[in-house]
């Protein structure tokens, strides 16, 4: 069984993605690693060339500009990187640059892949996911932040990303996925307040027209209001090893009250049967879970 990893990337040393780290976090799970880089105005690529490993397979690509609407590029270019996966590869495990595996994960997404690795109607793993919000100690814990999602699937070349890259599609319907207990750690909401805003002042150029889209909620201020979340509360777990040196190196600090919380009525109920019960009721599920 071969196992292909794949990602995109895009100024990265602009935007401090923690890309080098999510590529690491993969790197024992993956017998080759595929990067593609976008068009970019700094040294991402020698960011990436830093690292060092054999399994690394750097390449190019120029973001379309006419994709730039609702997150479609995103999509677009991941398409690109999986098109470059090896086609003797069983599985390929997408991660973003500001996504993050665990090392205790390791085991169960191994046996997973190792289990259904000839049952074809698994057509990919759902993962738990852990949003950090802030900083390394605060993580979303509201509808807002989505709770699970595709990022292993079988390498089937008609298998497409979906929107902005949030999971994926074949033939424009859901993939038949199994549930696997191992998480993704999401770090994108993790920066200092200029930072932040930064961050999204150039994002927002990929969600173009869409006005609800979270990017395009924010003004043209300095710096971003963390203080403008429904719900938080702090993180009781551990952080990814490859995560140490960059949580050591944090040179911000934020102080968040996590029992304040901002529902509209129907979602504070919904909250809080979640919490009760741990069912999220009535859940956008890009997805369909199976048992095989």
């Amino acid at each position: 069984m071969k196992i292909s990893g794949f990602t995109i990337i895009k100024n990265a040393v602009t935007n401090d993605y923690p890309i080098v780290e999510a590529i690491k976090s993969i790197l024992p799970l993956v017998d080759e690693m595929i990067v593609l880089i976008g068009d970019c105005n700094d040294d991402t690529e020698g960011l990436i060339k830093s690292i060092a490993s054999s399994k690394i397979k750097i390449h190019y690509s120029v973001w379309n500009k006419a994709l730039q609407k609702g997150g479609a590029v995103l999509a677009d270019e991941t398409n690109k990187a999986f098109k470059l996966v090896d086609p003797q590869s069983t599985w390929a495990i997408y991660v973003q640059g500001d996504e993050v595996f665990h090392e205790k994960d390791y085991t169960t997404i191994l046996q997973a892949c190792k289990k259904y690795e000839t049952n074809t109607e698994v057509q990919g793993f759902l993962m738990k996911y852990v949003h950090f919000y802030g900083t390394y100690k605060y993580i979303g814990d509201s509808r807002r932040w989505y709770n699970r999602e595709i990022r292993i699937i079988r390498n089937i070349p008609d298998i497409k990303s979906y929107k902005d890259a949030q999971g994926f599609r074949l033939h424009d319907q859901k993939l038949h996925v199994v549930p696997i207990n191992a998480s993704v750690y999401h770090y994108g909401w993790v920066k200092s307040p200029k930072n932040m805003m930064a961050k999204l002042q150039e994002s927002k150029t990929y969600w173009l027209e869409d006005k609800n889209s979270r990017q395009n909620q924010f003004t043209a201020a300095d710096v971003f209001n963390f203080d403008e979340f429904d719900s938080l509360t702090e993180f009781r777990g551990t952080h990814p090893g490859v995560m140490h040196d960059r949580i050591q190196s944090q040179n911000w600090q934020l102080d968040i009250d996590t029992s304040r919380k901002n529902f509209e009525f129907k979602d504070r109920i919904l909250y809080w049967i979640e919490k009760l019960t741990g069912k999220r009721l009535f859940a956008y599920r890009n997805y369909k879970i199976i048992k095989p």
